[in-house]
């Protein structure tokens, strides 16, 4: 019995929580890509370590940072060597705004990424949060709305009472 309520619990958190498994990135991670970029010795480098920075930027947890990274890889998409690289891109960009709550953009994002390589699994995973979070948003709004409309008959029932 007690397992079942600790599965419970356990299920309710994660989806209040969100429950995905999106790594997090740190301040301190995206400070050394900066200083990365800015002593790369070429070009190539320098490539290099914007992907990292980037990929460092959407996964963390400062609004701002999201942003940057958002910025940064639009407009480096139409630069892209490969259809690999366009791929990496396009889901750091879905990653972006799945962070930022645009999970319609996020949704669209990596299903391009699921066309340039259907059995992606890094990208399946994201589709699944993408998923995952929409249907929750859903169930909420209908909560909030269940809830609106029961206290507003329920307010129209006691002026109804008081007035009797």
């Amino acid at each position: 019995m007690e397992a079942k309520i600790g599965k419970l619990v356990e299920s309710v958190g994660s989806f209040f929580s969100g429950g995905d498994t999106i790594p997090w990135c740190t301040r301190d991670i995206i400070a050394g890509c900066e200083r990365e970029v800015a002593e790369a010795a070429n070009e190539e480098q320098k490539s290099d370590s914007i992907m990292r920075l980037s990929w460092a930027l959407v996964h963390s947890k400062n609004q701002e940072d999201v942003n940057r990274g958002i910025g940064m890889l639009e407009a480096s998409l139409g630069q892209s060597n490969s259809p690999l690289q366009t791929r990496e891109k396009l889901y750091l960009l879905a990653v972006g705004h799945y962070r930022n709550g645009d999970y319609p953009r996020s949704r669209q994002l990596v299903d391009r990424c699921l066309e340039i390589q259907p059995d992606w699994r890094q990208a399946l995973s994201l589709r699944k949060a993408i998923e995952d979070k929409i249907a929750k948003d859903g169930l909420i709004g209908i909560g909030i709305a269940t809830t609106a409309v029961g206290l507003l008959v329920g307010g129209i029932a006691a002026i109804a009472a008081r007035k009797k």
